[in-house]
């Protein structure tokens, strides 16, 4: 469907002779608040209000937001009831409710924060906490959670953190262990305003700290009383973050010994993640360096949720390949509740048991707790699902599709007006506001609406929002909507032509692009596909195709390049389609070291990528593919386990040598 034909169908609620001008002056208002220039936003917004635009609301929110640091509650009081009950409405409500923490003005927050509905601002929650303990209550858990969670060094939580020390609610033990979390996360800003909370002198040895841990080390560490131990802890995890190698060194020689037990365990676990990270054969040592040091006997220390994830790859990832499994039960058992419930750690938590139980007392026991495990998590719909589905002799079953939509159900979809917004939003270009506008109505939908919105994006071919939301239904599942197959023919013809399995290339570009023809990453990837311009121009040479720069989102030129650009990075990694997932999305480069070392069974291999966008990506390709396996009809469809091919690890000596040029 062309643009214009798709601009024509989402605007039916505009009249056709005010359509052309009114779409424009929506844009410009965008283009105005992007530059703040204010007076172009207030004669804007006058003429979209004079028009009726039904996306005038859009053009008064960018307004208002551009000048909120002088606004007053009763002007933000009068666009909350112009605009009752919309996506804006709540937009603003959150800005404001930032901005009110900001000037300190409590009596307005107290009234507005009960009324956000979206409630997904982890400042404002802050801001919310601090007031509930002004009025007396007990925030301790809640705001410790909250500030360990914290991104970066935003003002609510710090001035939450900052109240809590004060009222000695907080002390030295929960800043400091902020203060390493943050570290190890690669946070320093987050960790200066922590220790400030503490002692603002404290900011000389953070920048040394921060800018060259090393010398700090040498010249300035001690671990004589408990601050300047903690000091060098954060010296440790911040020189482990760029050489694990030197801070294992720095421990071994001095540090470990100096510490107090605690703190050696936290630099030893900081020391295991980066090395995690890097895929150093030594990883696990260090992790179990750091269990010897706490000294908790079977528990785990309190350690962050990322870096045990990161103690059970390094421990999957152990002794040439064979997993300690005892490692991985025991940093799974360790994770917070919600993180354990995630079906990774559920199946690989499983996987160990069942490892262990050979050689346990009690192993009838554990065998049938690690099969009731994976049981519980079998299913069709995602790849540890599914791996787990494999593992215990589960058969593939696709689930039924649902009753066809009612009339009714089709009416509701069409008439709901901030879908409408939506998808205009989308038609004139701007599609951020327009997946906001859109996730925003969906919510409280039951499986049944979420099915009929979805339809209405599927049959305008807004593939992104058909696929985003039917993904969120959970009783019942149109599998089709899903995993749509837009432009079957052309991917089909294309993939056969050169030998690729056309499931494999639909389950990439459902990941890259949701078939969204005109998408481009912030890297300048383009495209179904998401060719890099650099690559486009590469495979059209090799594969004697004429390409200009203009023809990289057209949808013929794109699948020619982006499926022959595939075939050859298959190719180059032997036909595996883990390595060559991780090096569309990565470059060919990384997954050629991460393949070096051990060699691990693929599942294993995926879960170690050490970047979390690449490690997500792959396991989502495959899974995809294997879906569309079936729903293409391939007979039979290949189990997951299958696609993830034979094990991976350093090249073998007959096989090809690699392809260099390959970008």
């Amino acid at each position: 469907m062309g643009a214009g034909l798709l601009a024509a169908l989402v605007l039916v609620t505009l009249p056709a002779a005010r359509a052309a001008d009114g779409d424009n002056l929506i844009v410009d208002a965008r283009e105005a608040w992007r530059r703040k220039d204010g007076p172009k936003l207030a004669t804007l917004r006058s003429a979209a209000n004079a028009l009726r635009h039904p996306l005038a609301m859009w053009v008064d929110y960018w307004e208002l937001n551009n000048r909120l640091a002088q606004a007053q509650q009763d002007e933000l009081n009068a666009f909350y009831a112009r605009w009752s009950g919309t996506y804006v409405e709540d937009r603003l409500r959150n800005d404001w409710l930032l901005e009110l923490g900001r000037r300190r003005d409590w009596a307005n927050f107290a009234v507005d924060q009960p009324r956000f509905r979206m409630n997904d601002d982890r400042e404002v929650s802050c801001y919310a906490l601090l007031i509930q303990h002004q009025a007396g209550k007990d925030v301790r858990e809640a705001a410790l959670s909250a500030w360990l969670a914290q991104r970066d060094a935003d003002e609510g939580c710090g001035l939450l953190a900052q109240t809590l020390v004060e009222a000695r609610r907080f002390g030295a033990l929960e800043v400091w262990r902020k203060a390493r979390v943050a570290m190890d996360a690669g946070r320093p800003r987050a960790v200066r305003q922590a220790v400030a909370l503490l002692s603002p002198g404290l900011a000389t040895s953070l920048g040394e700290i921060t800018d060259n841990p090393a010398r700090y080390l040498a010249k300035s560490a001690s671990a004589a009383q408990r601050t300047a131990a903690e000091l060098t802890t954060l010296a440790l995890l911040r020189m482990a973050a760029n050489d694990p190698d030197a801070a294992a060194a720095q421990l071994n020689e001095r540090w470990e010994r100096a510490l107090p037990p605690d703190l050696a365990a936290w630099a030893w676990a900081g020391v295991g993640k980066q090395a995690a990270l890097k895929l150093l054969p030594d990883a696990s040592d260090h992790f179990r360096r750091a269990e010897l040091r706490a000294g908790r006997g079977d528990a785990e220390p309190d350690w962050p949720d990322e870096m045990l994830a990161w103690k059970v790859r390094a421990a999957l990832r152990a002794d040439g390949g064979r997993p300690r499994w005892q490692q991985v039960v025991k940093a799974i058992n360790a994770m917070s509740a919600a993180e354990q419930r995630d079906l990774a750690w559920v199946y690989w938590k499983a996987r160990g048991l069942k490892a262990l139980a050979a050689s346990s007392q009690d192993g009838e026991g554990m065998a049938a707790l690690a099969q009731d495990m994976l049981a519980g998590i079998s299913g069709p719909l995602s790849f540890y699902a599914k791996l787990a589905a494999e593992e215990i002799g589960d058969p593939l079953v696709l689930p039924p599709k649902p009753a066809a939509l009612t009339e009714a159900e089709v009416a509701a979809a069409e008439q709901h007006p901030g879908l409408t917004r939506a998808l205009q939003l989308i038609a004139l270009g701007l599609r951020s506001e327009g997946v906001r506008e859109w996730n925003y109505s969906l919510r409280g939908m039951g499986d049944r609406e979420l099915l009929a919105a979805a339809q209405r994006a599927c049959d305008r071919e807004v593939w992104d929002r058909c696929i985003n939301t039917s993904d969120r239904t959970r009783g019942e599942i149109d599998l089709e909507q899903r995993f749509p197959t837009p432009f079957r023919r052309d991917v089909q013809s294309h993939a056969r032509e050169i030998g690729l399995d056309p499931a494999y290339v639909y389950g990439l570009i459902r990941q890259e692009s949701r078939f969204v023809m005109d998408a481009r990453s912030s890297v300048g990837a383009s495209g179904l596909m998401q060719i890099m311009p650099a690559t486009a121009r590469w495979t059209a040479r090799k594969i004697g195709m004429d390409f200009t720069a203009e023809q990289i989102t057209d949808r013929d030129t794109n699948l020619r390049l982006g499926t022959s650009y595939l075939k050859l990075v298959l190719d180059d990694f032997e036909g595996s389609q883990a390595m060559a997932a991780a090096a569309y999305n990565a470059g060919p480069s990384r997954p050629r070291r991460w393949r070096e070392g051990p060699v691990l069974e693929p599942a294993a291999w995926a879960e170690n990528i050490p970047f979390n966008e690449t490690r997500d990506y792959v396991k989502k390709v495959l899974s995809n593919a294997a879906i569309y396996a079936a729903l293409l009809g391939s007979e039979p469809a290949p189990s997951l386990k299958a696609r993830l091919g034979r094990s991976i690890g350093p090249r073998e000596g007959p096989a090809p040598a690699i392809d260099k040029e390959l970008p």
